[in-house]
């Protein structure tokens, strides 16, 4: 480890234990890197330095320093601007916002125990927040919704946000009074989420990680506008706020070099270094802040540390040896916050009384000096000079590293404490210490009730706080609601007519939707706002067409001779393409495709986002990004290719997929497809579009489709208004009469073996099936509890529309998906008759489509003998029948358990 003081350069070699063998020749060296600096500059002795080291590197001498810089701020006092603010002012506005924040949050778990809410995490960040909202965050317009800044807030934080909304004037008592209650009364939600407050949250960030990499895509996406000439967003700056602790999530490092190898000099994370996660320390035996430090720096970010406040600035001065910087390097976090939590005459005794160096250091210091020596992230001209450097910085991001101390200012009962994420109440007198500490104009009445302060209208604060956010052009977070424009379709003929006249042609769902997608990029008027999105496997897609068509997006072109250019389809980048491939990455894909279904909001531009990807990939793996794309009111489709359990039949248990309809029933707003013929498909994408970016609406499609090649037939009735509705609904008749003495209900890849039960229903046994094509059992759900819902309450409503397509036939109900059982059972309350279900249930395996489909249950001949069992138990058929059937269709022989169990 390497350590460098302030003033006269040394090191201090304590990697793996070496001492120095010759000193003296150490020193010379040291001295003729101080000489370069003092005589030519630290540019040159960085171009030195960085030569000297390659030149090691190539003759095998490894370095042992640790790629972290010393335990300092990064921006000397001697680098930092003046400050452009109202100190005093800025001081009362704070603690007034401070208080309101905590006010908030006592006062709901006071009344309510079991509210919780957080006071510690805002108390660290106040300063953070703060500096921003007073110079840096930008907002457009009068109302602040489009074209400024985007900013990620931290979560727990969120109390302080609302406290600023409040002496704004945008919520009122009543809002503050109803916190963590939405039911009753104008409440506010918890944390950031647009679904709950549409006009306010922005992103929402509740969920640990999704907001660093929801950031990054979101800050990518604003240069893909820019380079495909559709905004203007140069100048416009991504701010995330986001905890230590919360860096340990994959998804809040997943991405971090995507951001610097494409140059995001637009996007700063402010990570708040309190030192503590919820139970303790973030790394009790080591130093986070140095950790982060060399995990951004590898990644390649411009990083800056705010580790000190003003206060210790003489203190840097005065220690000429280095031994402040000596002592940080051989403290660790734990031991920090254990200084926080104590008090001056603890510091002084514990820390500066390590040796006579730091013992000299602080003697003119009263115990008092030293309580008051503020970590960097306290420090609003700290914290203004690391901001200014971020924004002036060019061609990579930046990491604000902000040491602060969690529940800063609580008191003894919760600064730095490990209980004090969890503190939601404090105590009459923890109460006042907040008020003298925070010099707050509040009487002890209004401490002990809780009392909400807003100084008046025309008072200095309320005056300086209106001009600075007129200066940035507004006020934030603001959302809107929706776009100003909307989007005209194109008709369903002019980029799905093959879907509607197929003649018996054979392709798969996953061709017929990759087709559209190629005929809607061709559309003058929404092709240019259509983004394709795919993680990898475009070429297992059939998506390679579009390399050439539209491009894949990069904004450093091509900066090579792709290996396939002689070739049709070859992989071509460009700086204006189409195409999002991000890799081997759905997490990142589908931040990409929440930034494009969000556009609409974002940057008050429609896009229509496709988002095609293994169906198994999608809610299983990445389903927590899926409900922030829910909560954040995403419009756009996701397209689970390669769907089911029987479909991707050599890939086996973990590619096969027999749940994600299952999970997309539990998302409000999402709506869920299984269509089985390339005419529904077209049918769903043309009303998704109608819905999304015609009427506004906030939902999105999630359909699933095949790659297994079969007839597809056209249209019956060329898709007249009947059977639209059927599709969106969720399932028509599809052949069979009403005399039918059995029904068969086929979904997806499935629908074909219902097809072929029918018909050996009729050759076999002189069974008439009808069939009906299920496009959606979650619609159908959705539908038939709206309506016993009303019927519950008294009100008029139609009967669900399951009960309705059904009455007028007869016999049992047989239904069959290449999904778990649970989705075809969600329909059971309104299915008017005997209803049996066959499904995937269990693991899945590798092998030929049929022979999955016969293993699980759900081939032809399952089918068929689940609706001859049915017909029998109902006396219209005689039981031995069933039996034949088994020794027939070599059902006789059962293996141990059924398919879930083996």
């Amino acid at each position: 480890m390497t350590d460098l003081s302030s003033g006269t350069t040394q090191i201090v070699s304590i990697a793996k234990g070496r001492e120095d063998s010759d000193p003296g020749e150490t020193a010379e060296w040291l001295e003729a890197l101080d000489a370069v600096v003092s005589h030519v500059g630290k540019e040159r002795a960085q171009y030195l330095f960085d030569r000297l080291s390659d030149h090691a590197l190539s003759i095998g001498v490894e370095s042992a320093r640790a790629r972290i810089t010393p335990y300092a701020n990064t921006i000397s006092v001697e680098r930092q601007p003046p400050y452009p603010g109202n100190l005093d002012i800025e001081e009362r506005l704070a603690a007034v916002l401070r208080w309101n924040a905590l006010a908030m949050v006592v006062r709901a778990n006071r009344a309510y125990g079991e509210l919780g809410g957080h006071i510690a995490s805002y108390a660290s960040a106040a300063d953070l927040f703060e500096v921003g909202f007073n110079h840096f965050f930008r907002a457009s317009g009068e109302d602040g919704q489009t074209g400024g800044d985007l900013v990620y807030f931290q979560p727990h934080s969120s109390p302080g946000v609302y406290a600023r909304a409040f002496l704004e004037g945008f919520l009122d008592e009543a809002h503050l009074r109803h916190y963590r209650r939405e039911i009753a009364g104008p409440g506010l939600c918890s944390y950031p989420h647009p679904w709950l407050m549409p006009d306010f949250w922005q992103f929402p960030t509740g969920s640990m990680g999704i907001g660093p990499i929801n950031s990054i895509y979101q800050a990518r996406f604003m240069r893909y506008l820019q380079n495909r000439g559709l905004q203007k967003t140069d100048g416009r700056k991504v701010w995330g706020f986001f905890g230590d602790g919360e860096m340990d999530e994959p998804e809040s490092i997943g991405a971090l070099s995507l951001a610097a190898r494409e140059q995001l000099d637009n996007l700063v994370f402010v990570i708040n270094c309190n030192l503590q996660r919820l139970d303790g320390p973030v790394r009790s035996n080591g130093r986070i802040v140095d950790e982060l430090e060399a995990q951004f720096t590898g990644a390649g970010w411009n990083v800056i540390k705010v580790l000190w406040g003003s206060d210790w600035d003489a203190l840097f001065a005065r220690d000429r040896s280095g031994a402040l910087l000596r002592a940080f390097a051989h403290t660790v976090d734990g031991q920090f916050q254990t200084f926080s939590a104590n008090d001056g005459r603890y510091n002084r005794e514990r820390f500066f009384g390590q040796n006579a160096e730091l013992a000299a250091l602080a003697a003119h210091l009263s115990d008092e000096d030293i309580d008051r020596l503020r970590r960097g992230g306290h420090d609003v001209r700290k914290l203004h000079a690391a901001y200014a450097a971020a924004l002036a910085h060019k061609g990579r991001p930046t990491v604000i590293l902000a040491k602060t101390m969690k529940g800063f200012g609580m008191g003894a009962g919760g600064q730095g404490r490990m209980t004090t994420h969890q503190q939601k109440k404090l105590d009459f007198d923890d109460l006042k210490a907040f008020r003298d500490r925070f010099r707050l104009p509040l009487s002890d009445a209004d401490v002990e009730h809780l009392e909400f302060y807003r100084p008046a209208a025309d008072s200095p604060e309320m005056r300086y706080l209106h001009e600075r956010r007129a200066a940035l052009g507004g006020y934030l977070p603001r959302r809107r609601k929706a776009a100003s424009e909307s989007l005209a379709v194109p008709p369903l003929a002019t980029w799905a007519q093959f879907a509607l006249e197929a003649n018996g042609k054979e392709m798969s769902t996953t061709m017929a939707i990759v087709r559209m997608l190629g005929s809607l990029l061709k559309d003058a008027s929404i092709g240019p706002r259509v983004v394709p999105v795919v993680a990898d496997e475009a070429r297992t897609f059939g998506m390679a067409n579009m390399f050439r068509q539209v491009g894949i997006y990069s904004p450093l072109g091509q900066l090579y001779e792709p290996e396939d250019l002689g070739s049709m389809l070859y992989y071509r980048e460009d700086t204006r393409g189409q195409i999002l491939e991000e890799g081997i990455s759905e997490a990142g894909a589908m931040s990409s495709w929440i930034a494009a279904a969000t556009s609409y909001s974002v940057h008050d531009l429609p896009m229509l986002p496709f988002y095609i990807y293994y169906s198994m990939f999608g809610f299983q793996r990445i389903g927590d990004i899926i409900w922030a794309a829910a909560d954040q009111r995403s419009r756009g489709f996701l397209i689970g290719a390669t769907a089911g359990k029987t479909t991707l039949g050599g890939e086996g248990l973990q590619h096969q997929d027999g749940s994600s309809h299952l999970a997309a029933s539990t998302i409000p707003n999402c709506r869920a497809y299984d269509p089985a013929f390339a005419y529904e498909v077209a049918a769903i994408v043309d009303e998704g579009m109608r819905e999304m970016v015609e009427r506004q609406h906030d939902v999105f499609y999630y359909m699933t489709v095949m790659n297994e090649n079969y007839a597809q037939p056209s249209a019956p009735g060329a898709l007249d208004a009947t059977l639209r509705e059927g599709i969106l609904k969720g399932m028509y008749r599809l052949s069979g009469s009403e005399a039918a003495q059995v029904q068969l209900l086929g979904s997806g890849a499935i629908l074909g073996e219902a097809i072929a039960a029918q018909m050996l229903l009729k050759e076999d046994w002189n069974v008439e099936a009808a069939v009906w094509s299920v496009t959606s059992f979650t619609e159908l759900h959705r539908d038939g509890a709206a309506s016993e819902r009303s019927e519950r309450l008294g009100e008029a409503a139609a009967a669900p529309f399951v009960t309705t397509a059904l009455e007028g036939s007869r016999g049992p109900v047989i239904a069959a998906t290449d999904y778990a059982r649970a989705v075809p059972e969600l329909i059971r309350a309104y299915v008017p008759r005997r209803y049996v279900t066959l499904g995937t249930d269990g693991f899945g395996r590798s092998d030929t489509r049929q022979s999955l489909r016969e293993f699980f249950e759900v081939d032809r001949r399952s089918i068929v003998l689940a609706a001859l069992k049915a017909l029998a138990d109902e006396g219209a058929i005689d039981a031995q029948v069933v039996g034949l059937a088994r020794e027939r269709y070599g059902k006789g022989q059962v293996q141990a358990g059924a398919p879930w169990q083996r």
